[in-house]
């Protein structure tokens, strides 16, 4: 098999479990693909090394990639695009409807029930502390002010809520997860 085939098969076999465990970390199709797409352009410019490897070892190598991508993203609030571009690869133009089938695949909308039914267990202050750090994205020190509380009290009572929240959905994810390794390692799955 040439290098172009097996990279193709690579993609073909992990391509949608990569994007599911995106998109579940990211509650957006669009962004899911972006970095889905920057995780098999560092695979193809990685690929004569992860070429050699296994296939179980290839699959850990793609999710680490993965899970690098999603935490660079997610600090700095954007997608870097420099391997796409310069790999001449597309993102490709994704319809509403191609939107919603991907995160009905990945469980959101279940996502979004329960989340949202362990948001209502969260007591006020930790509700309106997460809205304003998660959502609006304001420093500790504003939403101090904001909520007339030292920054202390605004820093834990976000952290709580998150730990809260974090718990909550852990039983979730690792359902989701185990579905999702059962459905790549099944005969019908590796298509």
């Amino acid at each position: 098999m040439d290098d172009a085939e097996s990279f193709s098969e690579l993609y073909r076999s992990e391509g949608e479990s990569v994007l599911i465990f995106l998109t579940r970390r990211t509650w957006d199709g669009e962004t899911a693909l972006e970095l889905t797409a920057e995780t098999f352009a560092v695979a193809l410019r990685s690929w004569r090394r992860l070429s050699t490897l296994a296939p179980e070892q290839q699959r850990a190598w793609l999710f680490t990639v993965a899970r690098r991508q999603l935490s660079h993203y997610l600090r700095r609030a954007k997608v870097e695009r420099k391997a796409i571009r310069r790999l001449g690869m597309q993102i490709p133009q994704v319809e509403h409807q191609d939107l919603l089938l991907i995160e009905r695949r990945a469980g959101l909308p279940e996502l979004r029930q329960t989340l949202e039914r362990e948001l209502s267990k969260l007591s006020a202050a930790q509700r309106e502390a997460l809205r304003l750090r998660v959502i609006e994205e304001r420093g500790y020190g504003e939403m101090a002010l904001a909520l007339g509380i030292s920054e202390q009290t605004a820093r834990a009572r976000v952290s709580r809520g998150l730990r809260a929240l974090s718990r909550a959905l852990e039983p979730y994810h690792a359902a989701q997860e185990e579905k999702l390794l059962d459905r790549a390692s099944s005969p019908e799955g590796a298509s």
